[in-house]
């Protein structure tokens, strides 16, 4: 597996992933626990050293699991996880970044991952309520007692991104970001590029659309978290298909999977991008670490780039107020 470098000299592999989808929001698991577990130690032994988890993924179990799964492998595995939710009686009941929070919650991480200190530690989500230099602040103090490693925020802006930069070093930005969701593009790239912070696009797969395995007609489980939201809506899907079916197209032209094509799109894009797709099953290891060997050319790169523009994308990528949802 190739390697990239994050923000503060942090290196990982080129490909992640992220646990999430073992515990929550994908429907049941194909497996079971111990399943789960043996899907995160073959990612580890073959060369993916990134896993993604957070408190709220559960709430809580999602650590617990990671934390069995890295246990034999610890000095091979980078372990990312996040604070910044309120969670009573197993719901998030908004955002809380206080500094008596965070504190609490590095603590209760340590514990369920069975580490000595948080490789990666991210906000969740910007906490309106909590000025971002004291959220910086905090963790920079968890850093100087040796809990925490790096800093890391998850969908903040530019500015957020300065402001939080300017007390501590932040070390990535995770947002979502794929070939249908190019939000990221016009200022928090940039930012990043600008003050040497690593990008870590979640949902790079864009929740599976862009593998190609998603057809239109198919329908979701109420509990699964695609039936809420509007690109994955019948009509939706109809539309969208011609972006998957261009992907497509590209990825039997280089002996590909479109899923490969998507992830090296966006190693393609800045070398400090490093995709975290989610999968609960080892194959998909394999083909996902596949990408990262995957080339592009020029013409590629630029064709892709263009896609969504010239394609379009029907629906938001979330109903309304799911920015705010546990887990997104």
């Amino acid at each position: 597996m190739h390697t990239r470098t994050l923000g503060q000299g942090l290196e990982v592999s080129a490909i992640g992933i992220g646990a999430m989808g073992m515990s929550q929001s994908y429907g049941p698991n194909p497996g079971d626990r111990d399943e789960m577990i043996g899907v995160l130690r073959y990612a580890i032994e073959h060369g993916v050293t990134l896993i993604d988890t957070a408190e709220v993924y559960g709430p809580y179990v999602n650590e617990e699991l990671v934390g069995e799964a890295i246990a034999p492998l610890r000095d091979q595995a980078v372990v990312a996880t996040k604070f910044g939710f309120n969670i009573v009686e197993g719901k998030s009941q908004g955002t809380d970044s206080t500094p008596e929070q965070i504190r609490r919650v590095a603590d209760a991480s340590l514990s369920r991952l069975g580490v000595e200190r948080l490789d990666l530690f991210y906000q969740h989500r910007v906490d309106p309520n909590v000025p971002i230099e004291d959220v910086a602040g905090t963790v920079g103090e968890l850093v100087q007692a040796g809990k925490v490693k790096h800093l890391g925020l998850s969908e903040a802006g530019a500015e957020t991104i300065r402001r939080a930069h300017a007390v501590f070093p932040v070390t990535a930005v995770q947002s979502e970001y794929s070939l249908w969701t190019r939000d990221p593009e016009p200022e928090v790239l940039p930012t990043c590029a600008e003050l040497g912070i690593g990008f870590v696009p979640f949902s790079p797969l864009g929740k599976g659309f862009l593998t190609g395995d998603i057809k239109p007609g198919t329908t979701f489980p109420a509990d699964q978290i695609r039936a809420s939201i509007p690109r994955f809506q019948a009509e939706s899907l109809k539309a969208n298909q011609a972006l998957v079916d261009h992907v497509k197209a590209l990825a039997d032209e280089r002996g590909a999977t479109a899923g490969q094509i998507a992830l090296a799109w966006l190693l393609a894009q800045h070398p400090f991008i490093v995709p975290i797709p989610g999968t609960r099953r080892t194959v998909r290891i394999d083909e996902n670490a596949g990408a990262a060997s995957v080339a592009l050319s020029a013409d590629d790169v630029a064709d892709l780039n263009g896609l969504a523009d010239r394609i379009g994308v029907v629906g938001e990528r979330y109903n309304e107020g799911g920015m705010a949802m546990v887990g997104l």
